[in-house]
C-alpha cells in the first residue's frame, strides 16, 4: 500500500496549482474524519489517501478525469481498491464506476461540497469556516449562483447514496473541514506541514 508521503509526492507530481493541492488536502482530512466517526478508524489512513489522490489527474487531464488517474495508478502498481475508490467519485460524470463502499459514497458526496464550503468561508469577514453554522451554509447551498461550479445535484445525490438527509451531510462535512482548516492554512503559509 502506498504511504501518505508517497501519495502526497504523487499528487504533487501531477498537480502544481495551490488550489488543487488545497482541495486534495481538504478532502483527505474530510475522509479521515468520516473514517473515524463512521466506525472505520482502522482504515483512516486508506480513506485519507483516497481523499488525497481522488483528483490526481484533474489538473493535467481534465477531459480524462477519473480515467487517466486509473492508468497512472496502475502503471505504478497501486492497489486496485485505491484505483476503484478514487475513480468512483466520477460515477455518472466521466466513468461508469459505481461508489459501492461507504467510503466511496462519502467521497462522492463530500467532494463537491468541500468546494462550496471553502468558497463560503472565503466570503465571511473571518475568511474562515470556524464561525460558520449550518443555517449559513444552507443559505449558500440554496443560492445556485454562488459557487455555481459545485454541483448541487451531485451533493444531493451523494446524500441520498449515503441514506442521509441533506442537512446531515452539510453539517457533518462542515464539522469535518473545521478540524483541519488551520493545519492546511499553515501548510500554505509555509509555517508547517498539513497533517490531517
Amino acid at each position: 500500500m502506498i504511504t501518505r508521503d508517497e501519495a502526497l509526492a504523487l499528487l504533487k507530481e501531477y498537480n502544481q496549482e495551490p488550489f488543487h493541492i488545497r482541495h486534495a488536502l481538504t478532502v483527505e482530512g474530510v475522509m479521515r474524519y468520516f473514517a473515524r466517526t463512521l466506525g472505520y478508524g482502522e482504515e483512516e489512513e486508506f480513506w485519507g489517501i483516497v481523499g488525497l489522490l481522488h483528483d490526481l489527474d484533474f489538473e493535467r487531464y481534465p477531459d480524462q478525469h477519473c480515467v487517466k488517474s486509473q492508468e497512472i495508478m496502475r502503471e505504478r502498481g497501486l492497489d486496485e481498491r485505491l484505483i476503484h475508490a478514487t475513480a468512483s467519485h466520477g460515477w455518472g460524470l466521466t466513468v461508469d464506476i459505481w461508489p459501492e463502499h461507504e467510503m466511496e459514497k462519502v467521497l462522492y458526496a463530500a467532494d463537491e461540497l468541500t468546494g462550496l464550503i471553502f468558497a463560503a468561508g472565503l466570503m465571511r469577514p473571518s475568511k474562515s469556516i470556524q464561525d460558520m453554522n449550518l443555517k449559513s451554509l444552507k443559505k449558500k447551498f440554496k443560492d445556485k449562483k454562488f459557487a455555481a461550479g459545485c454541483s448541487r445535484e451531485v451533493i444531493e445525490s451523494g446524500a441520498e447514496l449515503l441514506g442521509w438527509d441533506l442537512s446531515t451531510l452539510l453539517e457533518r462535512t462542515l464539522e469535518a473541514m473545521k478540524v483541519d482548516e488551520a493545519a492546511i492554512n499553515a501548510y500554505f503559509d509555509g509555517e508547517g506541514q498539513a497533517e490531517a
